[in-house]
């Protein structure tokens, strides 16, 4: 008896079917150590792309919103190198600021050294950097690891003085009193992107001023005299501001009135006179009504202090709630502040009672030394006292907490240093309009970020750029200690102190002896000893790593062709970025800015370890593989949230086995297959593997695309639908019969290896951003020479189109996919009948219209390869007997019957000349001639 299995071109590899990636991957990387390097050396003379990295903070284990970021951003790098660009990748981190000195304070103690406490923030945030760098580097993340930039590096820490320098240069860093966002455990200013908001209890008090002036006010609202005494009232939830009160607003369009309640005459907004008596628990007359812009100036008598509140008008005030009457403290409120200054209220008029540990001075009367949270009820109790407390109830609303500590924060008045927003830059446009027209010229993915970035400078005050902390870059200032000003030698100072950081670090300022730099006049000057806001730090890598530590970008325009991060940074690093980049450079340091969204638990919940429902991107490496959280990423639609949850990263897997099966089973048939001796060129290949070719080539460019475009789940969906449709549906399930059954050096058989290895040599690339270590591990076993990674070429050149004329073209498999389509459907009736057992067990006829017959007869009797039928023929669709089956397509009919026929013993067709060849009984006449004659011939599959 003949083995036929023997004479058969079996499927045969060495890439194994099970992945086993969280002991494989580990091996890929010690293997491809050093590979970015080699990338480099490849990619010199290409054109440029910069991806300039946002720096995460040194501080603690990356969570899976790191991943994402990280893994979207190595996605682009490695498809723009593929595309054939030089796209080098600098990882760096944010080192100083408020969370390590918290840190050091909570582990050390709080009353350290401040030069202690940078030692020891420095050697922590180090510690964190080394950690952060191993889990990214796990993840497949390729970058130049062995130097990225820290902030915290000596020559960033320069870089950043002098990127001070040109920003002072260009006249826009002024000292001002300003209400800053302030921290009392912080015992700081905090950034806009240290805020976050919070449900919290507050009083919220009625208060009446007694009118100073009776008679100017009963003018006002055309009466003779006040018979009774008169009080405006404010509604305020922060009754600690009420010893700093300065000030009354009135909007100038609204309506009030005066309300006789008996025993007072109280000044209300006409609109909310009703709600608030019923508030109060009066009953009231109105007396008569006016304006607010007739009440201006007149004065009012604070409740317990001896001193005038002027009306000062003001278009901020509303009528949603309260009174319609606003108590102004402008050193506690953005808005009091500035209508204060806008009345022609001096700094030094400023009252700022308020400590930074949040205490009162004190030199306040009847609070001095209290904190203020705990003197809400004291000032209560004082305006109850003098007869000015009308109401007073508990509320719960939002306010502003510090990110870290979880707090409530003020505003609190402060002398800092700031970059102005309308303050013209080197005497042309404000900062503001040269930042508003930057985004204009900026391409943003998603289409949103445009928006939402251009409202918040639109709005924004002016940036406070200083801090009251020890572990930060200095603002090397010196002021003079009559005038305040900086000294006159300011830039050329700041030179000297960024020489000396770049040698000792930021130290070299804090144990400078100004008698060094100034000489006789260190006397007459005060070295300051603020800190810049750490935004300023990561907002300036543009200069201290792009044009510093790093060089890198583009000659001219911006620096950088994209700076990518969570939506979070319009208003944190892309926010800063934009407005140092417009004051030093007159326009932003990226061309394009994209954003992600980011991650939630698969109920829309965001992650949290009360919940339960963190996953941690160390555990899905060590349990899946990196590539399963890679392809999750690349599937996942960042332009809003993503979801993650263990049953979604098995889907991710799930999908991943799917593209992985297919991949081996190009290399399982290439089993024998040498490119250099056995590549067919495309007119000796035959009609199908052309096709399949050619299809190859236009998702080639479809993918390309995607990826340029950063659409990475579309690049996921185009490849999936491949493998699972064009190549598992269709092409791969054809060719099995002609790849294992002719013979071994045939042109059917090579022809269908050429195809295949042209297939497996564009999905190696196409893969290799998203499924980076499946990439190289197929790379390894794809045939012919190669470098040693997939990562050191571009997109495969060798893909070739069908030609516009070709007989069998595009249409033609079009029509043949859909016809197929069809069969199966009918097929799989006829198997779940039990019909039949297999779809080779089947003999087909197909009626079908003049225009579908002149179509599949072009395939003559190789039309039963292409179906995977043992027979297939054709008939008009008029003779369609009642009982044939009718399809979704149109112009088609089936009729399916069971072969009666003997299954050939080495091909499985059901053949009538099966039994009738000497010495091979069991085969079929087409597998006698593949063993020992000239083999068949195949023209089209």
């Amino acid at each position: 008896m003949t083995d036929y299995k023997a004479t058969l071109n079996l499927p045969a590899t060495d890439f194994p079917m099970k992945a086993g990636l969280p002991t494989r991957e580990p091996a890929t990387l010690q293997r491809l150590d050093g590979l970015y390097q080699r990338i480099r050396d490849v990619s010199q003379g290409r054109p440029q792309f910069i991806l300039h990295d946002g720096p995460p903070y040194a501080n603690g284990s990356i969570h899976i919103g790191h991943a994402v970021n990280k893994i979207i951003k190595d996605m682009i790098i490695r498809s723009k190198t593929l595309s054939g660009f030089d796209a080098p990748y600098v990882p760096g981190w944010d080192c100083h600021g408020l969370p390590i000195e918290h840190k050091i304070e909570t582990t050390h103690g709080k009353h350290l050294e401040p030069a202690r406490t940078r030692e020891l923030s420095r050697s922590y945030a180090g510690e964190q950097v080394e950690g952060q760098k191993a889990d990214f580097i796990r993840l497949g993340v390729l970058g130049d690891w062995d130097r990225p930039y820290r902030t915290m590096d000596f020559s960033n820490e320069a870089g950043e003085i002098r990127a001070l320098g040109k920003m002072v240069e260009k006249g826009v860093v002024f000292k001002g009193l300003k209400p800053v966002n302030w921290c009392f455990d912080c015992g700081s200013a905090l950034a806009e992107a240290e805020v976050e908001y919070a449900d919290k209890q507050s009083p919220t008090i009625d208060v009446g001023f007694f009118c100073a002036e009776p008679e100017k006010l009963a003018t006002a609202f055309g009466l003779d005299a006040l018979s009774k005494p008169t009080q405006a009232v404010i509604w305020t939830t922060t009754p600690w501001t009420i010893p700093a009160n300065q000030a009354l607003n009135f909007h100038p369009e609204f309506d009030y009135a005066l309300v006789d309640v008996g025993d007072r005459v109280l000044l209300l907004a006409e609109e909310l006179v009703d709600s608030c008596l019923q508030r109060y628990g009066r009953e009231g007359q109105v007396l008569a009504t006016t304006t607010g812009d007739q009440l201006e100036w007149i004065n009012f008598r604070h409740p317990f202090y001896d001193r005038l509140s002027p009306v000062y008008l003001a278009d901020y005030v509303e009528l949603g709630a309260g009174t319609g009457i606003v108590h102004s403290a402008p050193a506690y409120g953005e808005d009091d502040f500035y209508t204060c200054k806008r009345y022609g209220m001096h700094n030094d008029e400023i009252l700022n009672p308020v400590q930074g540990n949040g205490v009162y001075a004190e030199s306040l009367e009847f609070f001095g030394g209290q904190f203020i949270w705990k003197a809400n009820p004291n000032v209560v109790a004082k305006l109850d006292e003098v007869d000015c407390l009308l109401a007073h109830e508990q509320v719960s609303h939002s306010y502003m907490h510090c990110w870290r500590h979880k707090t409530p924060v003020i505003y609190r008045a402060t002398a800092q240093w700031f970059v102005g927003m309308d303050v013209p830059v080197a005497g042309g446009e404000t900062l503001r309009e040269r930042a508003l027209k930057a985004i204009e010229d900026t391409h943003f993915v998603p289409d949103w970020g445009k928006q939402r970035l251009h409202n918040m400078i639109a709005g924004r005050p002016d940036w406070c750029i200083s801090r009251q902390r020890n572990w930060g870059v200095p603002i090397p200032f010196f002021l003079h200690k009559e005038s305040g000003d900086l000294h006159p030698r300011t830039l050329e100072l700041l030179e000297q102190v960024a020489q000396k950081v770049e040698q000792q670090g930021i130290d070299a300022w804090f144990q400078l002896d100004a008698a060094g730099l100034l000489g006789d006049e260190a006397a007459d000057y005060d070295k300051i000893s603020d800190t810049l806001d750490v935004w300023f730090d990561s907002g300036t890598t543009h200069w201290h790593v792009m044009r510093g530590s790093h060089p890198m970008g583009h000659a001219q325009g911006p620096l950088a062709d994209l700076y990518l991060e969570g939506s979070d940074q319009h208003r944190g690093w892309f926010h800063s970025s934009l407005l140092t980049g417009a004051a030093i450079d007159g326009h932003a340091p990226y061309k394009g800015l994209l954003t992600h969204g980011f991650v939630v638990d698969e109920n829309g919940r965001k992650m949290s370890k009360s919940l339960g429902n963190v996953i941690a991107p160390q555990q899905v490496t060590d349990s899946l593989g990196a590539d399963i959280l890679r392809l999750w990423v690349a599937s996942s639609d960042y332009s809003g949230e993503m979801a993650v949850s263990q049953q979604i990263l098995q889907r991710s897997a799930d999908a991943y086995r799917r593209i992985r099966n297919t991949a081996r089973f190009l290399l399982s048939n290439l089993n024998g297959f040498d490119p250099k001796e056995h590549l067919l060129p495309a007119e000796q290949m035959l009609d199908l593997d052309r096709w399949a070719v050619d299809y190859t080539l236009r998702l080639q460019q479809e993918i390309s695309e995607a990826y340029d475009s950063y659409r990475f789940w579309n690049v996921y969906q185009k490849i999936h639908n491949f493998c699972v449709q064009e190549l598992g549906g269709f092409y791969l399930d054809i060719i099995k019969d002609r790849q294992y059954t002719t013979q071994a050096d045939s042109v059917a058989r090579r022809s269908c290896q050429s195809a295949l290895y042209h297939i497996a040599e564009a999905l190696v690339r196409w893969i290799a951003p998203i499924l980076s270590f499946t990439a190289e591990e197929l790379w390894q076993y794809l045939p012919g020479e190669r470098d040693e990674s997939v990562m050191l070429t571009t997109w495969y050149q060798g893909l070739h189109a069908l030609p516009a004329d070709a007989e069998l073209g595009r249409d033609f498999w079009d029509q043949v996919i859909a016809v197929k389509t069809a069969v199966n459907k009918e097929l799989e009736n006829q198997r779940n009948a039990k019909v039949i057992r297999g779809n080779l067990q089947a003999e087909l006829v197909l009626f079908v219209d003049s225009d579908l017959q002149a179509t599949l007869e072009r395939l003559g009797d190789e039309l039963r390869f292409v179906l995977i039928t043992s027979e297939a023929t054709l008939a008009p669709l008029a003779s369609a007997p009642a009982d044939a089956v009718t399809t979704e397509l149109n112009g088609l009919k089936l009729q399916v019957m069971k072969s009666g026929h003997t299954k050939c013993e080495r091909c499985w067709h059901f053949r009538a000349d099966v039994g009738s060849h000497a010495g091979h009984e069991t085969i079929c006449g087409r597998c006698v001639d593949n063993i020992e004659g000239a083999g068949e011939v195949r023209r089209h599959a």
